[in-house]
């Protein structure tokens, strides 16, 4: 299997060389040029297999230049019962409210408590393998924009991985207080964090004019080392994301839920857009999902991009009790569009430009009628949030975190809206205990510690549920990193992070 640019269909590349790379040299995200083809039948094969046998046979008709025994090596590696606490890494919770069926896919038992060591824990296997295929001898360099989640993930995976190096950015003010002190007290020798005085997507966009300057990319070269990406715009980041949509539904055959055949729909609490352009693309391979809805905070973006087909992001920033949705430039929109005019690289490509230039783009009828075809999208403020964490907590006995709040109060307005009962698979995807004030604030009235640490404790015993080891540790952790730099200053701080200023 190929892959091509968004941007530019003659950047033709290898799987290896897709996930080495991380993006096209001209700015494009990297897209397989078909996509394999299951049958029921085929679905049916996987309902005898684990969460891991499913892994294999997905990844491996992806990764055509990987050997069989390189995809099994990293997916029984990435995938333990030791680092996901049981042998299924995404269970699901299910809940029936009325009319609404919610199967609530928890992304979240991995090592940092979030949906991004589902593709974490395994991209520094693929990665390591793509550049001793298409890099021998080079060092990668993998520059990581957060807005939360990301950053930890991507830090605990690749820490002293041999023939790495990682640098993590983040917005000072635009994470929570236990996103910061994970990646603060971060431990490996091959990692560096580093805060800047902006948003999300100033970090964002500023990874990605690093990728694409040709100076530092020259200097990298004339060290033996060459830049990658841990983000959601790395290919190897997104395919991990495909399979545990086709786990779910196995699972929910299995469990009795729906029937081999049945339709579902998916909702996903929506940032950067990989997340729910993983379920699309499952689609695409013959799962049948019904209907996309795309669930956004107060930073609606996407939500008017939707309903609108005019992608705005000049627009109010909003930091929000659901950090890692604070997004207004999602990244994997690109691949969506791509997909959606048929492989149309031009048309992609002037959109992009269009966005990066003025701001603002506006799509023509052809597409938003297949935009909506596929998608929904609605959103919901702090309070909302707020609300609905009480509400599943008191009459569902569910602890929810921010996001997947956002997600199960979206899902409520798509069905009170077009009386859609389809059983529906809802990411779930950090645990509570990472926005401990917040949740805490949303189920008791009482006055809350000071302390972050004191929230957790205050949350364990009053929900009765269990702290998270990982989390428990940081609160005698020891801080590594704590040094700031503004958005411009970046560049110059990639290198001298790495010694080659």
């Amino acid at each position: 299997m190929k892959y091509n640019s968004t941007r530019d269909k003659s950047k033709v590349v290898s799987a290896s060389q897709a996930i080495a790379q991380g993006i096209s040299e001209e700015g494009g995200l990297f897209v397989p040029q078909e996509l394999p083809q299951y049958t029921m039948d085929d679905i049916k094969a996987l309902l005898a297999e684990d969460y891991r046998g499913r892994a294999k046979k997905i990844m491996g008709d992806f990764l055509s230049d990987f050997t069989k025994e390189e995809i099994e090596e990293s997916v029984d590696a990435a995938y333990t019962a030791e680092k996901f606490g049981g042998e299924n890494p995404a269970p699901i919770s299910y809940i029936e409210s009325g009319n609404k069926k919610m199967s609530l896919l928890e992304l979240w038992h991995g090592p940092t408590c979030a949906f991004k060591d589902m593709a974490l824990q395994i991209l520094p296997h693929l990665l390591t393998k793509s550049v001793r295929k298409t890099y021998s001898g080079k060092e990668a360099v993998i520059l990581v924009a957060t807005s939360g989640d990301t950053g930890k993930a991507a830090l605990e995976g690749f820490k002293d991985v041999e023939g790495t190096r990682m640098m993590v950015f983040y917005p000072v003010n635009g994470v929570s207080p236990m996103q910061k002190r994970q990646m603060a007290t971060q431990k490996g020798n091959n990692v560096n964090v580093v805060a800047i005085e902006g948003n999300f997507d100033d970090a964002q966009t500023g990874v990605k004019n690093i990728f694409t300057n040709t100076a530092i990319k020259e200097k990298l070269a004339a060290n033996n080392m060459l830049f990658s990406s841990a983000n959601s715009i790395n290919w190897g980041r997104l395919l991990p994301q495909i399979v545990y949509y086709f786990s779910a539904y196995c699972d929910m055959v299995d469990e009795g839920k729906i029937a081999l055949g049945d339709p579902i729909n998916v909702c996903v609490p929506t940032g950067n857009f990989g997340n729910i352009l993983a379920s699309f693309y499952a689609m695409n391979m013959g799962l049948p999902v019904s209907k996309f809805i795309c669930a956004s905070n107060a930073n609606n973006v996407l939500t008017d991009f939707i309903r609108t087909g005019t992608y705005d992001k000049k627009r109010t920033f909003y930091t929000t009790i659901s950090p890692s949705m604070d997004i207004l430039v999602s990244s994997n929109l690109e691949r969506l569009l791509y997909h959606l005019t048929d492989g149309d690289a031009e048309k992609v490509a002037g959109l992009m430009k269009a966005l990066n230039t003025e701001g603002v783009y506006t799509v023509d009828e052809d597409l938003k009628a297949k935009l909506n075809q596929y998608f929904w999208g609605g959103y919901c403020d702090d309070a909302e949030t707020r609300k609905t964490i009480g509400e599943l907590y008191r009459e569902e006995n569910y602890l929810a975190d921010t996001h997947t709040a956002v997600a199960v109060n979206v899902y409520g307005q798509y069905v009170d809206e077009t009386g859609d009962t389809t059983p529906t698979v809802i990411a779930s995807t950090a645990s509570p205990y990472k926005f401990a004030k917040a949740v805490l604030a949303s189920i008791t009235d009482e006055t809350l510690p000071e302390d972050e640490f004191s929230m957790v404790d205050t949350l364990s015993e009053r929900t009765k549920t269990a702290v998270p080891a990982p989390l428990a540790s940081l609160k005698d952790a020891q801080e590594r990193f704590s040094f700031t730099c503004a958005a411009e200053e970046m560049p110059q701080t990639v290198l001298n992070g790495l010694h080659i200023g």
